[in-house]
């Protein structure tokens, strides 16, 4: 008998049905990873299993036994436990880890309501050792990186006796070294018989740790591979077609030299750097966490301040004192988090694809105050068209719309006008491969820019990029013989 058993499963929302008869089963002891392009119905499932949304249709039974949560505690405690790529909800600045740890208990009726330090400490280790794991009790919460924040709530779950683990892009945020880290404890959780179900868009991830995979498409399961897995085969079958080679055909930099950094220092005891970037290029930075990628991009922003050196445009000075400046120099960015700096939060006037689209360019489309929605209108149908996304019109909420096609209007966003210069960071971050594929479609389209992408993901950068940089320490190092060895790469960037 499996630990859970879905079948059939069907959820609405509205007229768009999220899931249109999804099954599967997982096992005890296994790792299985559920593959999708963003709007398969992924995170339904999930929602459902996590007692956050319920189904309309369908049965899901755990151990035998029907599952139906009507929320994340009742499923916790049944033994279904979903951490999330967001870890602000798993403890909070001012918590210890050992009182992150013990959230749950705090909110248990039996609880004594006088706590000592050390007996909250003290239970906080046993529950450590008994699942296995390392952590700083007496570290504050908000100094922990993402990979020991993501441990945290891992080791609350088991603590907790979950039997079936769902992680969702839990490397979105981690180096190289964390996401080995992460995987040793879900190899060793596995072997203690936790059933995992894994979510993530990076192949590798999944390469390295998963028994088996799932493919979700339009609200369905619709294949299933056993290891080794043929992931080729498992992509196509995602996204319902067969990709072009993944390495896009690399471009000689003859285009005139559009931007340039000389002796440039992100922090005073840095070693200073060169950069230039030609018409038509697309240059990728790729390196650890910590690096030094965002915020060479936003010195070049005008969000910070170089240390040192100088910067032109266009062969003029250039020096923005803020992101106006910049974007007025022709010079636009999309910021890492698209969802705290690119989205108008859910409600608020101006959450529509097309107001999203327009909102930088407010001035120039309206210069006399008057807001007339055809201009917004027609550069978001014509971004549906040329990028792909899948909304139901212009004035859909961009809320409504999947992670990739979210990621596709920023960056039809930065299309709707001319600039001479774009940055992107992480511009892939919880984007599924279809539409990735898009994305670098339509940024290599254009040939009348220079293009600069900070990506803590080796394999996004060889895939994108005319020519790689990699970032270590606050300075750029290239990579011998340009953009053509990933080995080079990802040894250089680990």
């Amino acid at each position: 008998m499996p630990l859970l058993n879905v079948e059939n499963i069907t959820r609405n929302f509205g007229s768009t049905r999220a899931l249109a008869g999804a099954s599967l089963t997982i096992e005890r002891g296994e790792i299985v990873a559920l593959m999708g392009a963003n709007g398969a119905g992924k995170s339904t499932l999930v929602k459902i299993l996590s007692g956050v949304v319920s189904a309309d249709g369908g049965t899901v039974h755990l151990n035998g036994q029907p599952f139906a949560p009507h929320s994340p505690s009742q499923a916790a405690k049944a033994g279904v436990v979903t951490v999330h790529q967001s870890t602000d909800l798993v403890g909070a600045p001012g918590l210890t880890v050992a009182d992150a740890l013990l959230l749950n208990r705090f909110a248990e009726r039996s609880t004594p309501f006088f706590l000592s330090r050390a007996s909250v400490r003290r239970e906080a280790k046993t529950l450590l050792d008994a699942a296995g794991f390392s952590l700083p009790l007496d570290r504050d919460f908000g100094d922990l990186a993402a990979a020991d924040r993501q441990l945290v709530a891992i080791a609350r779950a088991v603590a907790n006796k979950a039997e079936l683990l769902i992680l969702d892009e839990p490397t979105a945020s981690l180096s190289g070294e964390e996401s080995r880290r992460l995987f040793d404890i879900l190899l060793r959780l596995r072997a203690q018989g936790l059933a995992i179900l894994y979510i993530s868009h990076r192949t590798a991830d999944l390469q390295a740790i998963a028994d088996r995979a799932l493919v979700m498409r339009g609200g369905q399961v619709v294949g299933s591979f056993a290891r080794p897995i043929d992931f080729a085969s498992a992509i196509e079958t995602m996204i319902g077609r067969r990709l072009e080679a993944a390495r896009a055909d690399t471009r000689a930099t003859t285009g005139p030299v559009i931007f340039e950094m000389r002796n440039a220092e992100l922090l005073a005891a840095s070693e200073p750097f060169d950069l230039s970037l030609h018409e038509g290029e697309v240059v990728a930075i790729t390196g650890v966490l910590g690096a030094g990628k965002s915020r060479l991009l936003s010195a070049i922003f005008g969000v910070t301040r170089l240390a040192g050196g100088d910067m032109s445009l266009d062969g003029n000075p250039y020096r923005p004192a803020s992101p106006s400046d910049a974007i007025a120099a022709g010079v636009a960015m999309a910021a890492e988090d698209r969802h705290r700096s690119s989205l108008m939060p859910a409600g608020w006037p101006g959450n529509s694809l097309a107001a999203t689209i327009s909102l930088p360019h407010l001035a120039k489309w309206y210069s006399n105050g008057f807001l007339f929605g055809r201009r917004e209108q027609r550069e978001a149908k014509e971004a549906i068209a040329r990028l792909g996304i899948k909304a139901g019109g212009p004035l859909a909420s961009v809320w409504t719309l999947s992670g990739g096609n979210q990621q596709k209007a920023v960056i039809a966003r930065w299309e709707a006008e001319p600039s001479r210069l774009l940055l992107l960071d992480e511009p892939f971050q919880g984007v599924d491969i279809g539409a990735r594929h898009d994305i670098i479609q339509a940024i290599r389209a254009r040939t009348d820019r220079a293009t600069l992408i900070a990506t803590s993901d080796p394999e996004e950068a060889y895939e994108v990029a005319d020519r790689i940089l990699v970032i270590d320490g606050h300075t750029l190092r290239p990579v011998a013989g340009g953009a053509s060895s990933l080995s080079a790469i990802q040894e250089l960037s680990a």
